[in-house]
This record gives structure tokens, sequence and C-alpha cells, in this order.
């Protein structure tokens, strides 16, 4: 064998080796999603304001009146789930000093007024974490019943700050799960 084929052939099993990892974590993001949902301070708080998701599209008022009243259960699920960009906390650096906050002050300790934002949202999240977000988005559309993921990334794209890259390669990873046929309606009881 060629040492130019062997290399070869190595690379392709160092690829395969980095595509088995992310196939794992990709398993392991499949078992794990949403499991917080079912544990407290979760589950009570869902079950008791869940119904009132029926009918109600993502992004109106409606939704976010029905998000506030879920907002303990919502701010637990996004701090410990990273297929949310919420998970992701901004931070901002006084320009003067450099003192750090990881809230919006009017200002800072110093009394400068002035802030740099770093990271926080879409910016905190890796491949993977934007694969799951997709999928959930994708389950969330079915769930309220408009199925419409492309709503749900023209919407977060101003709430998260999507860049019009991302927003393209978000709506291409949307072509390709819509492609799949995997949804199966629960039978209602």
């Amino acid at each position: 064998m060629s040492n130019s084929k062997f290399k070869t052939l190595r690379h392709i099993e160092t690829v395969r080796n980095y595509l088995a990892a992310i196939i794992k974590e990709l398993m392991y993001r499949q078992e794990q999603h949403d499991q917080t949902k079912l544990q407290p301070p979760e589950a009570e708080i869902f079950e008791k304001y869940m119904p009132l998701f029926e009918g109600v599209k993502y992004g109106s008022e409606k939704y976010r009146e029905v998000i506030e009243k879920l907002k303990p259960a919502v701010d637990h699920h996004n701090k410990h789930n990273r297929h949310h960009p919420e998970h992701f906390k901004r931070t901002y650096e006084c320009g003067k000093c450099n003192n750090k906050y990881d809230y919006a002050p009017d200002k800072c300790e110093c009394g400068h007024g002035i802030f740099s934002v770093y990271g926080g949202l879409i910016n905190g999240m890796n491949l993977i974490d934007l694969i799951e977000m997709m999928c959930d988005w994708k389950a969330a559309g079915l769930r309220r019943g408009d199925g419409d993921i492309y709503k749900s990334i023209e919407i977060s794209k101003g709430r998260f700050g999507i860049s019009d890259q991302l927003e393209q390669i978000l709506i291409n990873t949307a072509e390709l799960i819509n492609s799949f046929e995997v949804y199966h309606k629960a039978e209602e009881s």
C-alpha cells in the first residue's frame, strides 16, 4: 500500500471516529431531551398550565401571557437544557472599568453607562445544540397544530439575534427535518 493511500485511509478513519463521537452525543441528547419536564419543579407547573397553549400561535401575545405563567418552570428548564438559546446568558462589560454583569445595568458601579455585550443566547450554542433545538421547534410546532418551523425561525431570528447566515442554515436544516417521516400523533385519551 502506498503512503498516500495509507494516509487517506487514516484520514477516513479519523473522520469516522469524530462522526461516531457526534452520533454518541446526539443519542445521549435523544435519551435526555426534556427529562426535566417530568420532575419538580417543572412537572407540576407544566401540568397546570400546558392546557392553556391549546391553539396558541408561537410568538403571539397569548403565547407570551402563557409563558409568563410558566416562568418558574421555563426558567428552570432553560437553565438545565442547552438546546434553548436562553440557557446561555449574555455578559455585559463596562467600557470604562471592565466590570462584568449577567444583566443589563443602567450604570456600572463606577458610574459609567456604556457596555459591551458578549456571548449569550444563540451565540453560546454549538451545532449539536442547534440540531436538538431545530428538532424541538419542529415537534413543538406539531404539538401546537400549526407545524410551521419556518415561522419559528422567523420569530426567533429577532428574539435571539440570529444572523442572516445562520437563519439560512436553519432554513436548510428545516427542509431536511421536514423530509423525515417520524411524526406519530399520540392518540387522544
